[in-house]
């Protein structure tokens, strides 16, 4: 048994300590004052804020949210204040927290990233999460982050207007998610963040008509977990930066598994819309995983599958 007072939880992640290895992921948290009234947010490794875009978004029309059997999907396309609104108003309402702030960002084109990830350098950020599943418009549409080339261009490209660690946020929707990541490390990227969710339908079948205004979303919650812990391990073994483990973690032995799978600090998601209380409860199932295993710092747990 380990000793929880000589326990450490911190992690460094691209040189920015994180008192712990939980934070929760884009489009989840909004930007902290809901879940605030549930737990002090400060107990947060870090905050993954709402996808931001160049100007103010209101998203798509309703419904755009589903459950699914363990898990749900959702079109909900970026709704957010813009970028400008966020550092004016949202960053010092952050900033009386001791936690992290990581600034995800999303663009249409590759000077639209580079323009966001200039912006967003300036302002009282720690780190910068660039979200490339977005659509590139000069592309016919095609995500950013599903073909190589287009990875390395726009990570190459925003990379030089970066002041802070960029992680790039890569999309599963891919044939071989260790190719686009040497892709993302190979132009620049400090480190990555996966899974984003997975491209998923559901229809009606009284009406006949996809559940979702958009046809299709992106599936989130226990049923993508065992996918995200397959594609961390795989991004492990195929590059040397850190990693920030998602999508599905719903409770301790989650983050555990994460963890082993190759992630160096993990981000709790869709578990937040039926239990707000799900990060904390996760951290302290984490310690007592560390106090029955012995583990003294959970950096060790980092990578450590045995196969």
């Amino acid at each position: 048994m380990t000793d929880a007072v000589s326990m450490n939880l911190a992690v460094d992640f691209c040189g920015v300590r994180l008192k712990n290895p939980i934070t929760v992921a884009s489009g989840t948290f909004g930007f902290g004052q809901e879940y605030n009234q549930f737990f002090d947010i400060s107990a947060l490794g870090g905050i993954s804020v709402k996808g931001l875009t160049p100007t103010e978004r209101l998203g798509n029309p309703a419904p755009r949210i589903a459950e699914t059997p363990a898990g749900m999907l959702n079109c909900v396309g970026l709704q957010n204040p813009g970028i400008d609104r966020f550092i004016a108003e949202q960053i010092p309402r952050l900033r009386r927290h001791d936690t992290a702030i990581i600034a995800n960002v999303s663009g249409n084109t590759v000077e639209e990233y580079c323009g966001m990830v200039e912006k967003i350098s300036d302002a009282d950020v720690d780190l910068i999460e660039m979200n490339i599943s977005c659509p590139n418009v000069k592309c016919g549409g095609m995500a950013f982050g599903t073909q190589p080339k287009m990875v390395e261009e726009v990570v190459s490209e925003a990379k030089r207007y970066a002041k802070k660690p960029l992680i790039v946020k890569l999309s599963p929707n891919v044939t071989d998610i260790a190719e686009i990541a040497r892709a993302a490390v190979g132009a620049g990227a400090d480190a990555l963040s996966l899974i984003n969710t997975i491209l998923g339908m559901r229809i009606d079948v009284d009406t006949r008509k996809p559940v979702l205004s958009n046809i299709m979303g992106g599936l989130s919650g226990p049923a993508v977990l065992p996918v995200a812990v397959r594609m961390v391990y795989q991004v492990r073994q195929a590059v040397n930066v850190p990693i920030l483990g998602m999508g599905g973690i719903s409770n301790g032995r989650d983050v555990v598994e994460m963890l082993l799978a190759g992630a160096d600090a993990v981000a709790i998601g869709a578990a937040l819309f039926h239990d707000p209380l799900c990060p904390v409860k996760a951290l302290a199932e984490l310690k007592g995983y560390m106090a029955k295993h012995g583990v003294s710092d959970v950096r060790e747990l980092s990578g450590g599958v045995m196969v």
